[in-house]
């Protein structure tokens, strides 16, 4: 399965992001789908997963702030992210089955 994230950019702390992760494969009847995210200097860390059941789980960190959502017509998982701030500045990458991996997106928190 090939996974194609977007939806990165620069915004201001407090600000916005949509990103999305489009998959190859449909994702109707994946088990597992989820974000994760590499600051510089530090190791991947997860963030949200989606399962097939249709429940999702957010890191500490992060829940109230970021919701998941699923697009089983064009195959996308989407991870809106609102309340931004400097230290959600990372790359983010999208994760299948706990084995294939996007390329990742960046998304910027500052000024």
């Amino acid at each position: 399965v090939k996974l194609v994230e977007s939806g990165g950019g620069l915004v201001q702390p407090g600000g916005s992001l949509t990103s999305a992760c489009n998959a190859s494969s449909s994702i109707s009847s994946v088990n597992f789908m989820g974000w994760f995210r590499q600051a510089p200097g530090k190791e991947r860390e997860w963030v949200a997963s989606f399962f097939n059941t249709g429940s999702t789980s957010y890191a500490d960190s992060v829940k109230g702030r970021f919701t998941l959502s699923r697009d089983t017509v064009k195959n996308t998982l989407n991870l809106e992210m609102n309340s931004l701030k400097p230290e959600d500045t990372a790359v983010y990458y999208c994760n299948w089955e706990h084995q294939n991996w996007g390329q990742g997106t960046q998304a910027t928190a500052g000024s």
